[in-house]
């Protein structure tokens, strides 16, 4: 069973005072903050897990913070320099796998004096890739992961890759968009538009569409509701709409 740690009581009224500024303050380092508060809910009376369930933290870590403060005092609510994960990197390795990109592929093919091209790895990738760049690292001595080159050239900006255009491909099958046609549905020729007939409402016109015996409008002196029909010469075809 864990032990359990309270901070101790503030030596003098300034010890306590400077306390209280920091737990409060909205300017004061996070990690400074954080650990006041922590010393302020222990001199209320908490538990260090009623304190890690308030800041969502582990028991643990108030135990740490609060021996700590009980052998340093208000000095000890700071991090300590060093503390936290060491980088696997160190900024010269950093730079030189950022240096890689500027460099040609070892697959890329250069022109020679006399005019051949030849690449530099006939098996080596043609252009920057992930993989590329993770091998390339570790034939450097450089002992890293495809993840974290990843995040360092997106970190700077770098692009590692060159645009590729979707509209050429090494896969034999690949046939471009434009020609693709399929067996059972015929492909409709380009440059034709298709036309869209649009219904008519009577009620939004004042002219019907003329029929073969039949041109309808409106009667002046009748209602909106009915049509007048007037039929054609030579023509004794009426319209069951006008009717």
């Amino acid at each position: 069973m864990p032990k359990h740690v309270k901070a101790r009581a503030a030596q003098d009224e300034q010890e306590e005072r400077m306390v209280r500024k920091l737990a409060n303050s909205h300017h004061a380092p996070a990690d400074w903050k954080w650990h006041a508060h922590m010393v302020l809910s222990s001199w209320a009376g908490k538990t260090p897990d009623e304190i890690a369930g308030e800041l969502d933290c582990h028991p643990q870590t108030v135990r740490i913070h609060l021996r700590r403060f009980n052998a340093e005092g208000v000095a000890g609510l700071g991090m300590r320099p060093g503390s936290g994960r060491k980088a696997r990197l160190t900024e010269q390795e950093r730079s030189r796998i950022l240096a890689l990109a500027k460099q040609a592929p070892p697959g890329h093919l250069e022109t020679q004096a006399d005019g051949t091209m030849v690449a530099r790895d006939e098996e080596g990738s043609a252009q920057w890739t992930l993989n590329a760049l993770a091998q390339a690292a570790k034939e450097a001595g450089i002992r890293v992961k495809r993840s974290q080159i990843r995040r360092i050239y997106l970190r700077e900006g770098v692009r590692w890759r060159h645009t590729h255009s979707w509209g050429d491909s090494s896969d034999p099958d690949f046939v471009p968009k434009g020609r693709r046609s399929s067996p059972t549905t015929p492909s409709r020729p380009r440059g034709r538009r298709r036309v869209t007939h649009r219904r008519t409402r009577a009620s939004n016109s004042t002219h019907l569409p003329a029929s073969a015996g039949l041109v309808c409008q409106w009667a002046s002196h009748q209602s909106a509701a009915r049509l007048q029909p007037w039929p054609r010469k030579n023509l004794g075809l009426w319209s069951p709409a006008c009717a």
